[in-house]
């Protein structure tokens, strides 16, 4: 390690060189995880309704949770999303549109016991899932 009178350069680029060792520094410099989000970086996203799917719950739990495949409007990346409420598939059709947003589990990641899911539908054609599922609104018609 450089330490004379006239060593600053040499020390300020061994630092530079050193932080692309530290692995949050260098997936940030390099986008890398804006580039593998479907929805790159955006907190919500709309998209079409391609099928409808059930995804096993992982161990202990035994159960199919509803999701939707769909094709995001922005970029056409597909994704898989899920459809909290009781009932709340019934509402969602194929074609429709709807809006998707982060299921909030950590790092990015998918939540509880849904398996590689990371979004959740939270509107279908600019009608909340959630007041459709209470009764309180319809899915309107095209």
């Amino acid at each position: 390690m450089a330490n004379g009178k006239y060593a600053a350069s040499k020390l300020k680029k061994d630092h530079t060189d050193s932080r692309w060792k530290d692995k949050r520094y260098s997936r940030r410099a390099l986008g890398l995880d804006v580039k593998a989000d479907p929805l790159s970086g955006a907190p919500q996203g709309r998209g079409i309704v391609l099928e409808k799917v059930g995804v096993e719950a992982k161990q202990p739990n035994s159960a199919v949770r509803k999701c939707v495949r769909i094709q995001l409007i922005k970029n056409g990346r597909q994704a898989t999303a899920f459809c909290p409420g009781d009932g709340a598939i019934n509402y969602i059709d194929e074609h429709d549109e709807v809006t998707v947003e982060r299921i909030g589990g950590r790092m990015g990641g998918s939540k509880g016991d849904i398996p590689g899911v990371r979004f959740k539908v939270i509107a279908v054609n600019n009608v909340s899932l959630n007041e459709m599922a209470i009764g309180r609104r319809e899915k309107p018609r095209r």
